[in-house]
């Protein structure tokens, strides 16, 4: 069998973990295995461990391990055996069985890609330093510095890939949006999302080329072109009509979707004027000033073995890059103008979209992870239905007042702080469910209360989630308990009800 030859294709990141939180999830998973020899079999046990704690639900199972999944219930070694059995995997991918060790790496790929872990049948699985911190959850705010590591860095054409398009999407973008913000006859906010799809497809790393084509287009179209115009061009003059196979819709709508939900990942992009325009996060210039001069020009790999070891080094200095700190003043301004912009009916139709595993329509939500879109709505909807209490939540803004990551619990901060009158309420947002919840989340949140409490005598703590985990419940009510605090759990629907109906926030 020959390998096929390389060709010029869009850029399109694996959709099998669209979610950034379901890729920390599952490497968590992983990073039990970490220095383990991967062979087939080991790459099955580890698909059952993602199966047995919901993380991946299988078509055919019995009533009883159906109700255990919905119910965030691990699996008995038994039942997973059986469900691996039934739900063999027509599935294959170079280097593995066939079946579910394809599975496996049909999930981690772009962890490997991204350079988080590396792994080889017959070789031992090994997390790099800036994997282990992506999956540290006492340190969320490693999250945004683990993408931002990579995405800097990332080539289209690295030996993962093998295509024969040619730069680093994320310095191409933030180079073009630069040039666009520095033309007098533009309205300086950046990118239009119609006219991303040029950055997805082009083939190098001439960003001067592709801000002249945009500009020719705008001078023809403004800042509306038709999508027969942007596909013809990218079908027909960037990939010369090679791309064959192709759907207007993918093009114009998922391709760029998937390449914001991706790039705000870094916290470098802001959205301007409803979502129709990606721009550059100017919280954020020093780091994006930093990115374009370390990296427009890079070394290829020939390897994947010394990509992955390019790509897993750590970067302190884009790390370490001060953001721009927010004053208490802008935050309540942010936050004020977010209320005003999303109706309270609006703000708890989101909310229940999150609980209920619906996806967003909405033009500017659907690029916020879910972790970060719950903390944002319930910052919203505190202040919305108590425009009385001071709300501070401690998520990164971007320039926009948007949450560009969840709060990263620097100084054992939680992630919503309110006071009312003398009264002091922590709000603390997990979109974790089941065993991974408990594992996660309840230990953290009794240190941030603990913390939380020293700034006001009376003190409280809510913690959201989707569900709450029995589990949950008892560690809960052991750290009551032991430690004498106030932790009311609530899941989503039952959190809204509550505010709803209340006059006061502060509820012992």
């Amino acid at each position: 069998m020959t390998n096929r030859e390389s060709e010029y294709k869009p850029l399109l990141f694996t959709t099998t973990l669209r979610n950034p939180e379901r890729l920390k999830w599952f490497l968590g998973i992983l990073k039990e295995y970490n220095g383990k020899i991967l062979n087939d079999k080991l790459a099955q046990e580890i698909a059952g461990e993602i199966i047995r704690v919901g993380l991946y639900k299988p078509t055919k199972t019995s009533a009883v391990i159906k109700k255990k999944i919905e119910t965030k219930e691990p699996l008995s070694d038994i039942e997973v055996k059986k469900v691996l059995k039934d739900n063999p995997q027509n599935h294959k991918e170079a280097g593995f069985d066939k079946g579910w060790p394809s599975r496996f790496d049909t999930w981690f790929k772009i962890a490997k890609e991204l350079g988080f872990v590396y792994y080889k049948i017959g070789e031992k699985i090994k997390f790099s330093e800036i994997g282990l911190r992506l999956v540290d959850s006492e340190h969320p705010e490693f999250e945004q510095q683990a993408f931002l590591n990579a995405f800097v860095k990332y080539q289209t054409n690295s030996p993962f890939r093998r295509v024969l398009n040619e730069n680093v999407p994320l310095v191409l973008l933030l180079k073009v949006i630069a040039k666009l913000n520095a033309d007098k006859d533009f309205n300086g906010t950046g990118i239009s999302k119609l006219e991303l799809p040029l950055v997805i497809f082009w083939k190098d790393n001439n960003s001067e080329e592709l801000y002249k084509l945009i500009k020719k287009i705008r001078k023809k179209y403004r800042y509306n072109p038709t999508w027969e115009v942007i596909v013809d061009i990218c079908v027909n003059e960037i990939m010369e009509g090679k791309f064959k196979k192709f759907n207007p819709k993918s093009i114009m709508v998922d391709y760029p979707d998937e390449f914001i939900r991706k790039m705000r990942l870094t916290g470098l992009i802001s959205l301007r004027c409803a979502g129709r325009f990606v721009d550059i996060n100017k919280n954020e210039q020093k780091k994006v000033d930093y990115a374009l001069k370390k990296y427009s020009k890079y070394k290829k790999y020939s390897t994947e073995e010394k990509y992955f070891e390019y790509m897993a080094r750590i970067d302190e200095n884009l790390i370490l890059s001060e953001s721009k700190i927010m004053t208490a003043t802008e935050r309540d301004k942010f936050l004020a103008k977010w209320v005003n912009f999303y109706s309270w009916n609006m703000i708890k139709s989101e909310m229940l979209n999150l609980a209920n595993k619906r996806l967003t329509k909405d033009e500017i939500l659907k690029y916020l992870s879910n972790p970060t879109r719950l903390e944002f709505l319930v910052a919203l909807a505190v202040k919305s239905k108590f425009p009385d209490v001071r709300v501070i939540p401690n998520y990164p803004y971007d320039d926009e007042g948007l949450p560009t990551s969840t709060a990263g619990g620097v100084g054992d901060k939680g992630d919503i702080e309110c006071y009312e009158n003398a009264n002091g309420i922590l709000i603390e947002v997990t979109m974790s469910e089941g065993r991974m919840q408990t594992m996660m989340e309840v230990w953290p949140i009794a240190r941030h209360l603990e913390e939380f409490s020293k700034s006001s005598k009376n003190s409280m703590c809510y913690f959201i989630a989707p569900s709450i985990f029995k589990d949950s419940v008892r560690q809960i009510e052991y750290v009551k308990e032991k430690d004498k605090v106030s932790i009311v759990p609530k899941n989503i629907e039952g959190f809204l009800k509550f505010i709803d109906s209340t006059n006061l926030l502060y509820n012992i």
